[in-house]
């Protein structure tokens, strides 16, 4: 209030009848009304224009002084001027910029000295004859992301990579910033490279021996412990987020190009688990790029090129794994990426319901659905589309005798009924003093009508009262 009263204090113009003496020459107001056809004037009226002129002028100079300050300055400039101008909404003065030094000539005119600013002569025809300057490129600024993390975004406004390669031979100096090349007289100027991710020569020697330790299959003790080492290393080590994009396409690569290979599967998907767990890294911006290879280890309709039931079992381990992996990335990085619990649950979901895929691919749909979603996943989308599921694809799995199909029945099974069992983690309160162990006739039978009788058997069987109750209500979503 005290800064806006001295505003208007300093905005209100002197009263008529003050008799203050004026710093302004009224001659000079005497002159500018003889030249625009003014010739007699009023003593009263030259004395009142002249305190209105040194008003405006005060006013000015206070706003000027103002921006000068603001711009943490100590010299009042031309610019100044014109923002207080702008500022009291007056036609600004055209002519006369800062860029150049103003040179003053005196002229002695009687007693009063006349200062003007000296004009330089320059010969028309010289003027004329010149050569017109290149035009340069206009300003413009605009925000964007150049990079996350050390790795460069594709967006219209970065370059992609063979422009890179191209911008880097180009030459550097100072044709390299187009507005002086444009001035210099240049009709292509060339553009400079955009900003180059540069890793120490330490962390490149470190992202080759983490590579040559994961990817040696030798079965050997010192080996074993040396891979143990890089993946403890990963998993603590605080310096290494410049590597990150780099060990994201690392694990990216060996997947896509290694799907028959269950050991390069199973190491980049240790890799993964360490990025996770290192509290250091900042991943939320990497957490949709590791999803892809954890899916395709969970979701690949072939992995591995072995058959056989103990081949099966480490390729059902690799899927579980990778499920669990999963859940960890959908509760760490939910609340920085809201989409990726959803994607990953209506993928998983998606592949399970589909009865064309082999039973592996239902085997990791059903562990990564429960991993990433929780129970209130399993309640509401699985449950519900148990009995389905069992009528078109668990049913005519059970009636086939070959040993590895009876392997993979177990498993599914198995994986169904750990998926149910999370409910059990749930406070569900006891009806009539139900104790806990003890599953009665009408409960049984509803549950197996519910989740049909395969699932339905095997959860009678555990006697768990709390879970048949879980169970039920989960008929309130259906």
């Amino acid at each position: 209030m005290a800064a806006r009263d001295a505003r208007n204090s300093t905005q209100d113009p002197p009263s008529k009848g003050s008799e203050q003496r004026l710093l302004w020459n009224q001659e000079n107001v005497r002159d500018v009304a003889e030249s625009v056809g003014i010739l007699k004037i009023g003593d009263e009226a030259l004395r009142t224009l002249s305190q209105d002129v040194e008003y405006r002028i005060g006013q000015v100079i206070v706003e000027a002084l103002r921006c000068m300050r603001l711009a943490r300055r100590t010299t009042l400039t031309v610019q100044d001027i014109s923002q207080a101008l702008r500022v009291l909404d007056v036609e600004p003065l055209y002519g006369y910029g800062s860029g150049r030094p103003l040179r003053y000539g005196e002229a002695s005119l009687g007693p009063q000295a006349l200062f003007y600013v000296e004009d330089e002569e320059v010969e028309f025809e010289k003027l004329i004859n010149a050569p017109l300057p290149k035009i340069p490129r206009d300003p413009s600024v605009t925000a964007h992301f150049l990079a996350v993390e050390g790795a460069l975004l594709n967006c219209v406004e970065n370059p992609t990579l063979p422009e890179s390669r191209a911008h880097d031979l180009l030459p550097k100096g100072p044709g390299a910033n187009p507005a002086l090349a444009a001035l210099s007289g240049q009709d292509n100027p060339n553009f400079k490279p955009a900003v180059k991710h540069v890793v120490s020569q330490e962390l490149i020697l470190y992202f080759e021996k983490i590579q040559s330790a994961l990817m040696d299959d030798t079965d050997d003790a010192e080996v074993q412990r040396l891979r143990e080492a890089a993946l403890e290393s990963v998993s603590s080590e605080p310096s290494i987020h410049q590597l990150i994009p780099y060990f994201v396409n690392f694990i990216s690569t060996q997947v896509t190009h290694h799907l028959d290979d269950t050991f390069v599967l199973r190491q980049m998907m240790e890799l993964t688990n360490a990025l996770i767990s290192n509290e250091h890294l900042f991943l939320a911006p990497y957490a949709s790029p590791l999803c892809a290879p954890v899916l395709t280890c969970i979701l690949g309709r072939k992995i591995g090129a072995e058959n056989g039931v103990h081949a099966l079992k480490e390729q059902y381990q690799l899927r579980e794994f990778a499920a669990s992996l999963a859940g960890q990335l959908a509760r760490k990085y939910s609340e920085s990426n809201k989409m990726l619990r959803p994607k990953l649950v209506r993928t998983c979901l998606k592949n399970f319901l589909n009865p064309s895929l082999p039973t592996a691919v239902w085997y990791g749909a059903v562990n990564a659905l429960a991993a990433a979603g929780g129970p209130d996943v399993v309640k509401v989308l699985l449950l519900p589309n148990l009995k389905e599921f069992e009528t078109t694809m668990l049913a005519p799995l059970q009636q086939k005798t070959d040993p590895s199909c009876v392997a993979e029945f177990e498993s599914l099974v198995g994986a169904i009924m750990k998926a149910v069992q999370s409910l059990a983690g749930e406070d569900y309160p006891w009806i009539n003093g139900s104790m806990n162990g003890y599953s009665s006739e009408n409960e049984a039978s509803s549950i197996k009508a519910f989740v049909g009788n395969i699932i339905g058997e095997r959860i009678v069987q555990l006697g768990d009262h709390k879970l048949n109750q879980a169970v039920l209500d989960a008929r309130n979503y259906h």
